[in-house]
């Protein structure tokens, strides 16, 4: 056997130990600490492995995070909740396959005294203005999660730069920067999921919802295995297809906490 047909013969046995070894091990999908911390992946995705006898090893970060795991190949799929960001991962060649999933919102809440007046602004901006004016102390997750950039986008908004003084970025988390916010008796921004599922352990109270800017889009994608070609793409595929089955969307519409709807399906193709 001359040398290019070794070199051939191994390039194939190393194609097929790499296949071999994607389909012995779980899917690996990071995404976004509120779809934990909400619950909704613990009760969403032994459904998809009943189905599928896909076993799935769910990774937990902020959506820049799971983006950067995605790009460098650590991961088969991600869901991220930064429109924006998940557009430039998949213009890049990171991702393909790209599909909305879900949506719900973003509210602001606080001291129960609400000592910056926020429950009667007109809008979020201004809701933000007077927690600013008054100094009023206001945690943010500063994780380079979805909801930490919705953040920074709104403080742009309201034409305010986020002070030392009263402004702390803690680097955790939703749920675990509800709880701070509790703790120093500070306002936060927060997705109404994991609200839901940690109000009832909180010295909060919800002071502002709805208006414009606080919807809050899921979508799912799956890294490039022209990029990446250890990633398990035909299992990736497999649960987009799945999560946005009506199957799958109705379980999303049923997830309550409290008799509450946590999130909005919307599934309606990839992009």
């Amino acid at each position: 056997m001359n040398a290019s047909r070794i070199l051939a013969f191994l390039a194939i046995l190393w194609l097929a130990a790499d296949a071999a070894s994607a389909a012995e091990r779980p899917l690996r999908f990071a995404t976004t600490t509120t779809t934990a911390n909400s619950g909704l992946m613990e009760y969403l995705l032994p459904h998809f492995s009943a189905a599928t006898g896909i076993d799935v090893h769910v990774i937990v970060v902020a959506t820049g995070t799971a983006l950067r795991l995605g790009r460098d190949g650590e991961v088969d799929l991600v869901m991220a909740h930064a429109r924006a960001a998940e557009d430039e991962f998949v213009a890049a060649g990171h991702g393909v396959d790209r599909a909305d999933v879900m949506i719900n919102d973003f509210v602001v809440v606080g001291p129960p005294a609400d000592p910056a007046g926020v429950a009667g602004s007109p809008r979020v901006d201004d809701a933000l203005r007077r927690i600013h004016a008054g100094g009023h102390l206001f945690v943010s997750r500063g994780d380079d999660s979805g909801t930490h950039r919705r953040e920074l986008e709104l403080w742009r908004r309201a034409g305010v730069a986020p002070g030392i003084a009263w402004y702390r970025e803690v680097g955790q988390g939703m749920g675990r920067a509800l709880q701070i916010a509790s703790e120093l008796d500070a306002y936060t921004l927060t997705d109404r999921g994991t609200w839901l599922a940690y109000r009832g352990h909180l010295d909060l109270a919800l002071h502002y919802e709805g208006g414009p800017g606080l919807q809050n889009p899921y979508g799912i994608i799956a890294v490039n295995p022209v990029r990446h070609s250890d990633v398990d793409h035909d299992a990736a595929r497999r649960l987009i297809e799945w999560i946005t089955s009506p199957a799958a969307q109705r379980l999303i519409g049923d997830y309550r906490i409290d008799g509450r709807a946590l999130f909005l399906p919307v599934a309606g193709g990839t992009s």
